[in-house]
């Protein structure tokens, strides 16, 4: 079961991919990805807010969005995603 932090996680995650697409398509930025339009569908509605890492890596990739931008922009936390930073 997920808590309610990883379910808003998945919420933020989704808005993030969601507006590095822009204009483009869903199933333009699926072919680049190789992830599946409906996988992206869901992520990007939060009905998938726990996705695999290289899924989005892969969707980070497509989108030319750095995996650190995407931590920081998907986490309440400035260490992106719950991190505590170590000094």
């Amino acid at each position: 079961m997920l808590t309610p932090e990883e379910r808003d996680r998945g919420r933020r995650l989704g808005a993030v991919l969601r507006s590095a697409r822009g204009e483009r398509s869903m199933t333009e930025v699926a072919a680049r990805s190789g992830v599946s339009v409906e996988t992206l569908r869901k992520i990007e509605s939060g009905r998938i807010p726990t996705p695999a890492f290289f899924t989005v890596v892969a969707l980070a990739a497509a989108l030319h969005l750095p995996l650190n931008d995407l931590a920081v922009n998907c986490s309440p936390l400035s260490g992106g995603f719950g991190a505590t930073r170590v000094a």
